[in-house]
């Protein structure tokens, strides 16, 4: 933090977003849309930010294109939802303000910025079936194809994913059979819409908000890197960045809006903020907790609700850039017919169709023993499910390498070669074969929950698309690592309202505000759903930008208003 204003100033806006991803953009679109100028600091080579290595969906409840469908839905249920789910770890106000925000803030950037959306078909809430107020389908969101030469000049500078099939939707990868019918899909419109750089999913909701900055003029500044905040008394006044080495003074007459993800590359913050022991990470190095370096010489307060590790697999010879090692989730793969997991007594612990469930428990901690007694954790796959489904780039019918798998004849030989005992993992095996015939898991719920049928299972397999027995060897084992929750932090800063970073004492920081991944999550608590991450950052940017630019929105203390005349 400086006290002391530079002796002159190397740029100027009235609102200067750190971050290109969905947050960072929106507050700087929306802040010049209401009259304000805006910047954008980008540290990478690229713009587009998590946002780009995202599967592009956007959660939210009540919008208007499930209602063109004639599905029944409002802001409201989406707040008993997210409340319900919360489990008490988020506050209430900040879910009701995201509730009615988001679908104000996609319309908005809908008739403004060109943004097209669509209902992902036949998509449930995560806890459709569990939770009165879930919905069939209709909440889930995701882009149409955006045509990337539009962007110009800054086409290859628009990050893509290395992760997601940006060539295909939702609606095209599902009514290929998905991901487990890979080898029988019809590649011909991913194909063309290559070879045109036509961008779905992440790649391509990121690119249509930096082709809304670009149509504004608002400048994209990339390889500049935010040191500290400027404050001027009690107020941001703009920031120290650096480029080539070199200090760059950025003058913010109205506002600095942080929008850097999370801390997720930093593994210190990883392990004392989230809790998560040697996590590693599929985003950009980039991703190191930035936005807690900036804020907190400020006095900003941070906040954690309960933290998610994720499970994965490193394939042999796939990597990001320079070395960087390519995590692959195992999130689709592990809730396949003729797999399971098992910790290192030979159990299974969790419903593998369901991550929520599974990813939890992983980090469980025996009080008793002192131990993680989940991880570490295998997947073990027979060879009906090598012959039929892909694991990441690992094709049907391609043995595993070496290095990636154990292999043996027989499920006691397996357990030996792993170092777990035999007979638990016979006997686990077994106990799963038989139920798996009909169909059911009385241990743990496999199956149970439409969304893990839908996401992790094979539609075509019967009697159900998440069970198959492993009868059939070899067998294969794989050790799963843990990794980050793809930006999306346990812990973060907390905002009020209209997205402005609040101080230990209750009261905003002036002309400061967050957006994102940056923002602790008490918009949603416990729980998570896909879509969540991607809604929250283009709300809390537009509320962020409407405030900044002296248009904050009056949504919610109307609604808090209505609702007290109601109740009285």
């Amino acid at each position: 933090m400086i006290r002391a204003l530079p002796d002159k100033w190397d740029l100027e806006a009235d609102v200067v977003a750190i971050g290109s991803g969905g947050g960072g953009l929106a507050a700087a679109i929306t802040a010049q849309e209401h009259g304000a100028t805006s910047i954008v600091l980008e540290r990478t080579d690229q713009v587009g930010g998590v946002t780009a290595y995202s599967m592009g969906e956007v959660w939210i409840p009540g919008n208007r294109h499930a209602a063109e469908l004639g599905i029944e839905d409002s802001p409201e249920s989406g707040f008993r939802y997210v409340k319900r789910l919360s489990m008490d770890y988020g506050d209430d106000l900040a879910i009701l303000n995201q509730a009615i925000h988001a679908p104000v803030a996609l319309d908005f950037f809908e008739d403004r910025i060109g943004l097209k959306m669509k209902v992902i078909r036949n998509c449930p809430d995560y806890y459709f079936a569990v939770c009165n107020d879930a919905v069939s389908e209709g909440r889930l969101l995701e882009v149409e194809p955006f045509p990337a030469e539009m962007l110009g000049e800054w086409q290859p500078r628009t990050r893509i994913s290395p992760h997601v099939l940006y060539g295909m939707t939702h609606d095209d990868i599902f009514e290929n059979g998905g991901s487990p019918n890979l080898r029988n899909w019809d590649f011909t419109v991913m194909g063309d819409r290559l070879a045109k750089d036509e961008r779905c999913l992440g790649p391509g909701l990121a690119a249509y908000f930096v082709k809304g900055a670009l149509d504004r003029g608002i400048p994209l500044h990339t390889g500049v890197n935010a040191e500290e905040l400027v404050v001027d008394g009690e107020r941001v006044a703009g920031v120290r960045a650096t480029k080539d080495g070199q200090d760059l003074f950025v003058k913010a007459n109205k506002g600095v809006v942080i929008a850097v993800s999370s801390y997720e590359r930093n593994p210190n913050l990883t392990r004392t903020l989230g809790m998560q022991l040697d996590a590693q990470s599929i985003i950009m190095p980039e991703v190191d907790g930035a936005h807690l370096r900036l804020a907190g010489p400020l006095g900003a307060r941070i906040a954690r609700v309960p933290d998610v590790t994720m499970l994965a697999c490193r394939i042999p010879g796939e990597e990001l850039q320079d070395g960087v090692p390519l995590w692959r989730g195992v999130m689709p793969y592990i809730g396949l017919p003729h797999t399971i997991v098992v910790n290192r007594a030979g159990k299974r612990f969790a419903n593998e169709s369901f991550y929520r469930s599974i990813y939890y428990t992983v980090d469980h901690i025996d009080g008793g023993s002192q131990t993680h007694p989940n991880f570490p954790c295998w997947m073990i796959q027979d060879s009906q499910a090598r012959e039929k489904y892909p694991l990441g780039s690992i094709m049907p019918g391609q043995e595993l390498p070496e290095s990636l798998g154990v292999k043996a004849d027989t499920i006691e030989d397996l357990a030996r070669k792993i170092g777990i005992d035999a007979q638990a993992l016979a006997e686990t095996v077994s106990r799963f074969n038989t139920h798996a015939e009909r169909g059911e898991d009385p241990d743990f719920g496999r199956g149970s929950h439409p969304w893990g049928a839908w996401m992790s299972g094979d539609r075509f397999n019967k009697p159900h698309p998440n069970f198959g027995t492993l009868s059939k060897g070899p067998f294969w084992a794989v050790e799963l690592s843990r990794v980050a929750g793809s930006g999306i932090a346990a812990a973060g800063l907390v905002i009020n309202e209209h997205a402005c970073v609040m101080g230990w004492e209750g009261k905003p920081i002036e002309g400061l505000y967050a957006a994102g991944n940056s923002v602790s999550r008490q918009d949603n608590g416990a729980v998570m759903q896909s879509g969540m991450s991607n809604a929250r950052g283009m709300t809390q940017g537009y509320l962020a930008g409407l405030h900044a630019a002296g248009a904050p929105s009056d949504l919610l203390e109307r609604e808090i208003r209505r609702r007290e005349l109601e109740d009285a």
